[in-house]
């Protein structure tokens, strides 16, 4: 399990790192397009001179080769769910079944046209009827709109709905209500939707506030921003008080449903009091995570805030020869559209099948076993040679994830959360989220998903405690990690704040 000791540089760091257009040479060609078989027309009758170039595209002149194995190398470089665990709190990153990537790659779907017909495109519609139906029935709401791209996405078109929805009857309000645990793009999409964050505290079980709440909670207040479980991987008991204090002030209620893998067929979101949900698909509903690809945040609502659901929205009728299925765009008081088209449909193709190959009992047991893996491993985790430096604050059940603070690993040890986050990646593990949520010291939070079994589980908190035992001899190991990756500890501070975007070519 332990990493090579001399910490000798890996071929990949010593290599050249080169970008695509700094390979090959000139003439150099990865395909021969075949001798012209049709008759050549003038390009002045194909293409009008305004909408071509005025010189020759920029493009690589490479081999397949160098095509193949650049991109390999670069693959290489990033860690995966195909490669090992990978525990990132709040993100759900748990393993995509390569069945749902099969059926999405089917021509019918990887082939349909976003500007298809409806009438020619009955399929495809008849599947979005049937994921906003199941999505609907997983939040307890009955109103669904595909539209959304992502999670942040799904929070933004929620606030805007909240914005509609008060300003048709009249009511002008300016804030909107936040907890201290909120994920960090709700006080973002605030602020777009044109209203003022104020934070709600939270108690010593880990929940809202209730007397912040209610201080706080005005006819000034718009909404609350929640997720239950929240990002302390907590459950709040008082959720039924929450809806009712909020309802009380005439404000809404949102479900930030990037925790929704916790409580799938165990609990909804709109029989705990929630007017609006987002759903993540690439976090619930194996969706693949990241990497800049296409995303979805649908969001589900109740009956009082349907009418200012994004357009268009899938429809069902029935016909003598069977149902029809249709895109209606003619609901008045609509917030209009929210993105092009109809929604990422590969997506949608994913999340599905997932959906149909669970089934309702399956979704059930995927989030009891979520809980299941994250308490069995809180409970590694607070065993002798890592709880002494890793606490647990708040010390009850948790979710599908959980914290764990670093203040006595940093005091006792002189590692900080980051240094232990470097150091697993020798162990060939993704670390957890670290400093996050802010308000637990040091912080780690660790979600295992359901997709992990228990080896590996154990696997990982052998790992901790053998980082940790290193540290006690030599601290300066940790804070010098990682050694074996692709590129060392990078400066991300001055990443972000001079930003390298474009590179010189010639």
């Amino acid at each position: 399990m332990t990493p090579p000791t001399d910490f000798a540089q890996t071929a990949q760091q010593r290599e050249e790192v080169r970008t695509i257009f700094e390979r090959g040479a000139p003439g150099r060609r990865a395909s021969h397009l075949p001798v012209l078989d049709v008759p050549e027309q003038p390009i002045d009758d194909v293409l009008p001179a305004r909408f071509r170039r005025r010189g020759l595209p920029l493009l690589p002149e490479v081999s397949e080769p160098e095509i193949v194995r650049h991109y390999v190398r670069l693959s290489k470089r990033n860690f995966d769910l195909d490669s090992g665990f990978y525990p990132l709190g709040s993100c759900t990153m748990k393993y995509n079944p390569k069945l749902h990537e099969r059926v999405a790659a089917l021509p019918g779907h990887s082939r349909l046209h976003p500007l298809q017909r409806p009438e020619r495109a009955q399929g495809a519609l008849e599947l979005m009827w049937g994921l906003q139906n199941a999505l609907g029935e997983i939040a307890g709401l009955p109103h669904v709109s595909l539209q959304p791209s992502a999670g942040s996405h799904g929070e933004l078109a929620g606030v805007l709905l909240t914005r509609a929805y008060h300003e048709d009857r009249g009511d002008a309000r300016e804030i909107v209500l936040t907890p201290d645990t909120a994920h960090g793009t709700n006080p973002a999409t605030v602020t777009m939707a044109g209203y003022r964050v104020l934070g709600v505290g939270t108690d010593a079980n880990g929940g809202v506030d209730l007397d912040d709440l209610r201080e706080k909670a005005t006819d000034r207040v718009a909404c609350l921003m929640l997720t239950n479980p929240n990002t302390l991987g907590l459950f709040d008991p008082n959720i039924t008080e929450i809806a009712r204090i909020v309802h009380g002030v005439g404000a809404t209620l949102y479900y930030d449903g990037a925790n929704l893998n916790a409580i799938m067929g165990i609990s909804r979101p709109g029989d705990m009091g929630f007017d609006i949900v987002h759903f993540n698909l690439h976090k619930s509903f194996t969706q693949p995570h990241g990497g800049g690809g296409p995303g979805a945040g649908p969001i589900a609502v109740s009956d009082r805030i349907a009418p200012y659901l994004p357009v268009p929205i899938v429809t069902r009728t029935e016909a003598a020869d069977g149902p029809v299925f249709d895109l209606v765009d003619d609901l008045p008081k609509s917030i209009g559209r929210v993105r092009g088209f109809q929604g990422n449909y590969g997506v949608f193709v994913r999340a599905y099948a997932y959906i149909c190959s669970l089934g309702g009992e399956g979704l059930r047991q995927a989030s009891e076993i979520a809980v299941l893996n994250a308490n069995y491993l809180r409970a590694l985790l607070r065993k002798q040679g890592i709880g002494e430096y890793l606490a647990t604050p708040f010390d009850r059940h948790c979710m599908h994830e959980f914290v764990m603070s670093g203040g006595p690993m940093k005091r006792d040890l002189g590692i900080r959360t980051l240094d232990l986050a470097k150091r697993m990646l020798d162990f060939g593990v993704h670390p957890p989220t670290v400093y996050f949520p802010q308000l637990v010291e040091e912080c780690l939070l660790i979600e295992p998903t359901e997709t992990e079994t228990r080896e590996t589980l154990e696997t990982f908190a052998k790992i901790l405690a053998e980082i940790l035992a290193e540290a006690v001899e030599s601290p300066e190991t940790a804070r010098n990690a990682p050694y074996t990756t692709p590129v060392r500890r990078l400066d991300e501070a001055t990443a972000a704040r001079v930003p390298v975007l474009r590179q010189p070519l010639g």
